[in-house]
Protein backbone atom coordinates (compact mmCIF):
# COMPACT_ATOMS: atom_id res chain seq x y z
CA UNK A 1 0.00 0.00 0.00
CA UNK A 2 1.67 3.52 -0.64
CA UNK A 3 0.78 5.79 1.85
CA UNK A 4 -1.31 9.35 0.95
CA UNK A 5 1.03 11.24 2.31
CA UNK A 6 4.50 9.81 3.38
CA UNK A 7 6.75 11.49 5.67
CA UNK A 8 10.67 11.21 4.66
CA UNK A 9 12.95 9.66 7.19
CA UNK A 10 16.25 11.08 7.06
CA UNK A 11 19.57 9.39 8.11
CA UNK A 12 20.61 10.16 11.90
CA UNK A 13 21.50 14.07 11.32
CA UNK A 14 20.39 14.67 8.28
CA UNK A 15 18.65 17.51 9.45
CA UNK A 16 14.32 17.29 10.14
CA UNK A 17 12.24 15.27 8.47
CA UNK A 18 9.04 16.29 6.19
CA UNK A 19 6.35 16.82 8.04
CA UNK A 20 2.38 17.75 7.64
CA UNK A 21 2.05 21.35 8.37
CA UNK A 22 1.04 22.62 11.46
CA UNK A 23 -1.92 23.86 9.75
CA UNK A 24 -2.91 20.36 8.33
CA UNK A 25 -2.34 18.71 11.77
CA UNK A 26 -4.11 21.10 14.05
CA UNK A 27 -7.39 19.43 13.76
CA UNK A 28 -6.07 15.95 13.87
CA UNK A 29 -5.24 13.46 16.88
CA UNK A 30 -1.97 11.98 17.33
CA UNK A 31 -1.58 8.51 19.35
CA UNK A 32 1.75 6.71 19.92
CA UNK A 33 2.72 4.41 22.83
CA UNK A 34 5.78 2.24 24.36
CA UNK A 35 6.46 -0.82 25.55
CA UNK A 36 7.32 -1.17 29.50
CA UNK A 37 10.15 -3.92 28.74
CA UNK A 38 13.78 -3.39 29.66
CA UNK A 39 15.64 0.05 29.85
CA UNK A 40 14.48 3.33 27.77
CA UNK A 41 17.52 4.21 26.15
CA UNK A 42 18.91 6.67 23.82
CA UNK A 43 17.15 5.14 20.81
CA UNK A 44 13.74 5.81 22.33
CA UNK A 45 14.44 9.54 23.47
CA UNK A 46 15.78 10.29 20.32
CA UNK A 47 13.70 8.21 17.45
CA UNK A 48 10.30 9.00 19.68
CA UNK A 49 10.25 10.63 23.12
CA UNK A 50 11.60 13.80 22.32
CA UNK A 51 9.60 14.14 19.22
CA UNK A 52 6.91 13.83 20.91
CA UNK A 53 7.72 16.29 23.66
CA UNK A 54 8.12 18.79 21.04
CA UNK A 55 4.33 17.63 19.20
CA UNK A 56 2.14 18.77 22.81
CA UNK A 57 2.17 22.38 22.79
CA UNK A 58 0.31 22.38 19.22
CA UNK A 59 -1.39 19.21 18.76
CA UNK A 60 -3.56 16.63 20.63
CA UNK A 61 -1.39 13.66 21.73
CA UNK A 62 -2.26 10.89 23.11
CA UNK A 63 0.71 8.64 24.70
CA UNK A 64 0.23 5.06 26.03
CA UNK A 65 2.39 2.71 27.76
CA UNK A 66 0.99 -0.30 26.14
CA UNK A 67 1.71 -3.04 28.74
CA UNK A 68 -0.87 -5.48 27.16
CA UNK A 69 1.40 -5.70 24.53
CA UNK A 70 4.57 -6.44 26.60
CA UNK A 71 2.56 -9.30 27.75
CA UNK A 72 2.70 -10.96 24.71
CA UNK A 73 5.80 -12.61 26.01
CA UNK A 74 6.16 -13.97 29.52
CA UNK A 75 6.84 -10.91 32.17
CA UNK A 76 7.84 -11.37 35.66
CA UNK A 77 4.50 -9.80 37.66
CA UNK A 78 6.55 -7.23 40.04
CA UNK A 79 9.00 -6.28 37.05
CA UNK A 80 6.25 -4.93 34.96
CA UNK A 81 4.93 -3.30 37.65
CA UNK A 82 8.26 -1.27 38.05
CA UNK A 83 8.70 -1.05 34.33
CA UNK A 84 5.17 0.62 33.74
CA UNK A 85 5.96 3.21 36.61
CA UNK A 86 10.01 3.49 35.01
CA UNK A 87 8.81 4.52 31.82
CA UNK A 88 5.89 6.59 32.79
CA UNK A 89 8.62 8.20 34.70
CA UNK A 90 10.94 8.73 32.12
CA UNK A 91 8.27 9.98 29.85
CA UNK A 92 7.61 12.84 32.03
CA UNK A 93 11.27 13.57 33.09
CA UNK A 94 11.95 14.00 29.63
CA UNK A 95 9.16 16.85 29.12
CA UNK A 96 5.79 15.88 28.44
CA UNK A 97 2.85 17.20 30.21
CA UNK A 98 0.26 14.81 31.78
CA UNK A 99 -2.18 18.03 31.54
CA UNK A 100 -1.52 18.80 27.93
CA UNK A 101 -1.45 15.21 26.74
CA UNK A 102 -3.41 12.16 27.88
CA UNK A 103 -0.86 10.15 29.06
CA UNK A 104 -1.95 6.35 30.37
CA UNK A 105 -1.23 2.66 30.57
CA UNK A 106 -2.98 0.34 27.64
CA UNK A 107 -4.71 -2.27 30.18
CA UNK A 108 -6.91 0.54 32.36
CA UNK A 109 -8.61 1.49 29.20
CA UNK A 110 -10.69 -1.15 28.11
CA UNK A 111 -11.94 -0.69 24.64
CA UNK A 112 -8.30 -1.26 23.47
CA UNK A 113 -8.90 -5.06 23.67
CA UNK A 114 -12.71 -4.85 22.78
CA UNK A 115 -11.79 -3.19 19.39
CA UNK A 116 -9.18 -5.55 19.13
CA UNK A 117 -11.11 -8.25 18.68
CA UNK A 118 -13.11 -6.98 16.16
CA UNK A 119 -9.44 -6.21 14.22
CA UNK A 120 -8.84 -9.85 14.45
CA UNK A 121 -12.10 -10.36 13.01
CA UNK A 122 -11.68 -8.05 10.12
CA UNK A 123 -7.67 -8.76 9.67
CA UNK A 124 -6.66 -11.95 7.32
CA UNK A 125 -4.42 -14.64 8.21
CA UNK A 126 -2.30 -13.26 5.20
CA UNK A 127 -1.85 -10.67 6.25
CA UNK A 128 -0.18 -11.43 9.64
CA UNK A 129 1.86 -13.73 7.83
CA UNK A 130 3.56 -11.38 6.66
CA UNK A 131 4.99 -9.37 9.44
CA UNK A 132 8.10 -9.39 9.42
CA UNK A 133 8.87 -8.48 13.04
CA UNK A 134 6.64 -11.83 13.97
CA UNK A 135 9.10 -13.49 12.30
CA UNK A 136 12.11 -12.28 13.63
CA UNK A 137 10.81 -12.13 17.66
CA UNK A 138 9.50 -16.09 17.25
CA UNK A 139 12.28 -17.06 15.50
CA UNK A 140 12.70 -21.12 15.13
CA UNK A 141 10.21 -21.25 18.11
CA UNK A 142 6.95 -20.07 15.80
CA UNK A 143 5.08 -22.81 16.89
CA UNK A 144 5.83 -22.02 20.62
CA UNK A 145 4.92 -18.27 20.19
CA UNK A 146 1.90 -16.76 21.91
CA UNK A 147 -1.55 -15.99 19.97
CA UNK A 148 -0.75 -12.73 21.61
CA UNK A 149 2.88 -12.45 19.93
CA UNK A 150 0.91 -13.20 16.59
CA UNK A 151 -1.85 -10.81 16.84
CA UNK A 152 0.08 -8.15 18.30
CA UNK A 153 -0.11 -6.31 15.26
CA UNK A 154 -4.05 -5.89 15.55
CA UNK A 155 -3.68 -4.71 19.50
CA UNK A 156 -1.36 -2.33 17.64
CA UNK A 157 -4.30 -1.65 15.21
CA UNK A 158 -6.91 -0.60 17.90
CA UNK A 159 -4.41 1.27 19.98
CA UNK A 160 -4.85 3.59 16.95
CA UNK A 161 -8.27 2.75 15.96
CA UNK A 162 -9.82 3.73 19.00
CA UNK A 163 -9.16 7.20 19.00
CA UNK A 164 -9.31 7.32 15.51
CA UNK A 165 -5.65 8.77 15.45
CA UNK A 166 -5.18 10.32 11.95
CA UNK A 167 -1.36 10.40 12.58
CA UNK A 168 1.68 8.12 14.72
CA UNK A 169 4.61 9.01 15.04
CA UNK A 170 6.62 5.71 14.13
CA UNK A 171 10.12 4.43 13.29
CA UNK A 172 11.00 2.75 10.46
CA UNK A 173 10.44 -0.52 11.72
CA UNK A 174 6.55 0.32 12.43
CA UNK A 175 5.93 1.29 9.12
CA UNK A 176 4.42 -2.55 8.32
CA UNK A 177 2.25 -2.70 11.28
CA UNK A 178 0.96 1.15 10.37
CA UNK A 179 0.13 0.05 6.93
CA UNK A 180 -1.52 -3.00 8.16
CA UNK A 181 -3.63 -0.58 10.15
CA UNK A 182 -4.82 1.07 7.09
CA UNK A 183 -5.70 -2.20 5.68
CA UNK A 184 -8.10 -2.73 8.81
CA UNK A 185 -9.49 0.35 8.56
CA UNK A 186 -10.08 0.30 4.99
CA UNK A 187 -11.70 -3.28 4.89
CA UNK A 188 -13.89 -2.39 8.10
CA UNK A 189 -15.22 1.20 6.24
CA UNK A 190 -15.60 -1.44 3.34
CA UNK A 191 -17.22 -4.18 4.93
CA UNK A 192 -19.56 -2.15 6.59
CA UNK A 193 -20.34 0.63 4.28
CA UNK A 194 -19.28 3.28 5.96
CA UNK A 195 -16.43 5.82 6.41
CA UNK A 196 -16.05 5.46 9.81
CA UNK A 197 -12.39 5.39 10.40
CA UNK A 198 -9.85 7.67 9.24
CA UNK A 199 -6.86 5.90 7.05
CA UNK A 200 -3.82 6.88 9.56
CA UNK A 201 -0.75 8.28 8.21
CA UNK A 202 3.09 8.11 9.56
CA UNK A 203 4.70 11.00 11.48
CA UNK A 204 8.61 10.30 10.94
CA UNK A 205 9.92 13.38 12.79
CA UNK A 206 13.29 14.47 13.57
CA UNK A 207 17.06 13.44 13.98
CA UNK A 208 18.57 9.78 14.64
CA UNK A 209 14.93 8.32 14.00
CA UNK A 210 16.96 4.97 14.03
CA UNK A 211 19.75 4.95 17.05
CA UNK A 212 22.05 1.91 16.16
CA UNK A 213 24.25 -0.31 19.03
CA UNK A 214 27.72 0.92 20.05
CA UNK A 215 29.06 -2.44 19.71
CA UNK A 216 27.82 -2.53 16.36
CA UNK A 217 26.91 -0.12 14.04
CA UNK A 218 24.93 -2.38 11.59
CA UNK A 219 22.00 -3.19 14.41
CA UNK A 220 19.43 -1.16 15.95
CA UNK A 221 19.80 -0.28 19.29
CA UNK A 222 17.97 -2.62 21.73
CA UNK A 223 15.90 -3.07 24.77
CA UNK A 224 16.59 -6.87 23.81
CA UNK A 225 20.52 -6.85 23.04
CA UNK A 226 22.73 -9.12 26.02
CA UNK A 227 25.23 -6.50 26.25
CA UNK A 228 23.91 -3.38 28.28
CA UNK A 229 27.39 -1.37 26.58
CA UNK A 230 25.61 -2.08 23.36
CA UNK A 231 23.10 1.05 24.56
CA UNK A 232 22.95 4.30 26.60
CA UNK A 233 20.61 3.64 28.99
CA UNK A 234 18.07 7.03 30.60
CA UNK A 235 18.35 5.45 34.03
CA UNK A 236 22.45 5.41 33.70
CA UNK A 237 24.72 8.15 34.89
CA UNK A 238 27.60 10.37 33.78
CA UNK A 239 30.08 7.60 34.61
CA UNK A 240 28.23 4.65 33.10
CA UNK A 241 27.95 6.81 29.40
CA UNK A 242 31.29 8.27 29.83
CA UNK A 243 32.15 4.54 29.81
CA UNK A 244 30.11 2.92 27.72
CA UNK A 245 30.79 5.51 24.59
CA UNK A 246 34.90 5.56 25.93
CA UNK A 247 34.21 1.55 24.72
CA UNK A 248 31.80 1.73 21.57
CA UNK A 249 32.89 0.56 18.90
CA UNK A 250 35.05 2.81 16.06
CA UNK A 251 37.53 2.32 13.37
CA UNK A 252 41.11 2.74 12.54
CA UNK A 253 40.38 6.07 10.53
CA UNK A 254 39.88 9.44 11.56
CA UNK A 255 36.74 11.59 11.29
CA UNK A 256 35.81 12.63 7.96
CA UNK A 257 35.23 16.03 6.95
CA UNK A 258 32.01 15.00 4.68
CA UNK A 259 28.83 13.33 5.04
CA UNK A 260 30.24 11.06 2.39
CA UNK A 261 33.25 9.79 3.79
CA UNK A 262 30.87 8.38 6.70
CA UNK A 263 29.97 5.65 3.87
CA UNK A 264 30.90 2.17 4.30
CA UNK A 265 31.67 3.13 8.10
CA UNK A 266 28.57 2.28 10.10
CA UNK A 267 29.83 2.70 13.59
CA UNK A 268 31.70 6.05 12.54
CA UNK A 269 28.46 7.39 11.13
CA UNK A 270 26.04 6.42 14.22
CA UNK A 271 28.28 8.19 16.60
CA UNK A 272 27.91 11.27 14.47
CA UNK A 273 24.24 10.69 13.97
CA UNK A 274 23.77 10.71 17.71
CA UNK A 275 26.05 13.98 18.47
CA UNK A 276 24.00 15.37 15.70
CA UNK A 277 20.74 14.58 17.02
CA UNK A 278 21.43 15.57 20.52
CA UNK A 279 23.22 18.90 19.23
CA UNK A 280 20.24 19.51 16.88
CA UNK A 281 22.68 20.55 14.25
CA UNK A 282 23.18 18.44 10.73
CA UNK A 283 25.73 15.84 10.45
CA UNK A 284 27.29 17.86 7.88
CA UNK A 285 27.71 20.67 10.35
CA UNK A 286 29.46 18.43 13.19
CA UNK A 287 31.55 17.29 10.59
CA UNK A 288 32.38 20.83 10.30
CA UNK A 289 33.70 21.06 13.43
CA UNK A 290 35.33 17.67 14.22
CA UNK A 291 36.29 16.37 11.20
CA UNK A 292 40.07 14.99 11.04
CA UNK A 293 39.74 14.68 14.39
CA UNK A 294 40.52 11.06 16.32
CA UNK A 295 37.96 8.78 17.81
CA UNK A 296 39.56 9.87 21.25
CA UNK A 297 38.91 13.09 21.13
CA UNK A 298 35.81 13.10 19.40
CA UNK A 299 33.95 10.87 22.18
CA UNK A 300 35.10 12.82 25.18
CA UNK A 301 32.50 15.93 23.04
CA UNK A 302 30.28 13.22 22.66
CA UNK A 303 30.54 11.92 26.30
CA UNK A 304 30.31 15.66 27.71
CA UNK A 305 27.24 16.83 25.24
CA UNK A 306 25.19 13.22 25.62
CA UNK A 307 25.91 13.72 29.72
CA UNK A 308 24.16 17.26 29.80
CA UNK A 309 21.23 16.04 27.81
CA UNK A 310 20.63 12.91 30.00
CA UNK A 311 21.45 13.76 33.27
CA UNK A 312 18.70 15.82 33.75
CA UNK A 313 16.43 12.98 32.62
CA UNK A 314 17.90 10.40 34.59
CA UNK A 315 17.92 12.86 38.40
CA UNK A 316 14.03 13.92 37.23
CA UNK A 317 13.39 10.30 37.09
CA UNK A 318 15.04 9.14 40.28
CA UNK A 319 13.12 11.79 41.75
CA UNK A 320 9.64 10.73 40.38
CA UNK A 321 10.03 6.56 40.80
CA UNK A 322 10.91 7.81 44.93
CA UNK A 323 7.42 8.60 44.86
CA UNK A 324 4.90 6.04 42.61
CA UNK A 325 2.13 6.83 44.16
CA UNK A 326 2.48 9.83 42.00
CA UNK A 327 3.45 8.31 38.93
CA UNK A 328 -0.07 5.98 39.69
CA UNK A 329 -2.07 8.80 39.89
CA UNK A 330 -0.85 10.70 36.63
CA UNK A 331 -2.07 7.51 34.66
CA UNK A 332 -5.12 7.04 36.41
CA UNK A 333 -6.00 10.45 35.65
CA UNK A 334 -4.98 9.79 32.05
CA UNK A 335 -7.15 6.81 31.78
CA UNK A 336 -10.24 8.48 32.73
CA UNK A 337 -9.43 10.90 30.11
CA UNK A 338 -8.81 8.13 27.24
CA UNK A 339 -12.03 6.37 28.37
CA UNK A 340 -14.01 9.43 27.99
CA UNK A 341 -12.96 9.35 24.29
CA UNK A 342 -12.76 6.18 23.27
CA UNK A 343 -16.11 4.76 24.92
CA UNK A 344 -18.42 6.81 22.60
CA UNK A 345 -16.13 5.60 19.51
CA UNK A 346 -16.67 1.91 20.88
CA UNK A 347 -20.41 2.37 21.31
CA UNK A 348 -20.41 3.83 17.73
CA UNK A 349 -18.33 0.66 16.59
CA UNK A 350 -20.80 -1.81 17.90
CA UNK A 351 -23.48 -0.14 16.40
CA UNK A 352 -22.23 -0.39 13.10
CA UNK A 353 -21.00 -4.10 13.77
CA UNK A 354 -24.55 -5.01 14.95
CA UNK A 355 -23.43 -5.59 18.68
CA UNK A 356 -25.77 -4.89 21.42
CA UNK A 357 -24.18 -2.16 23.29
CA UNK A 358 -23.71 -3.33 27.53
Amino acid sequence: MVYPAPVYAPQAGDGPGLVPSREALSMNRIFSGVQPTGNLHLGNYLGAIRNWVRLQSDYECLFCVVDQHAITVWQDPATLRHAIREVTAGLLAAGLDPKKNVLFNQSTVPAHAQLAWVCNCVARMGWLNRMTQFKEKAGKNRENASVGLFAYPNLMAADILIYKATHVPVGEDQKQHLELTRDIAQKFNNDYGVDFFPLTEPLILGEATRVMSLRDGSKKMSKSDESDFSRINMTDTADTIAQKLKKAKTDPEPLPETVEGLDGRPEAANLVGIYAALADLTRAEVLARVGGQPFSAFKNELTDLAVSVLQPINTEMARLMADPGAIDAVLRDGAERANAIAQPILADIYDIVGLLRP
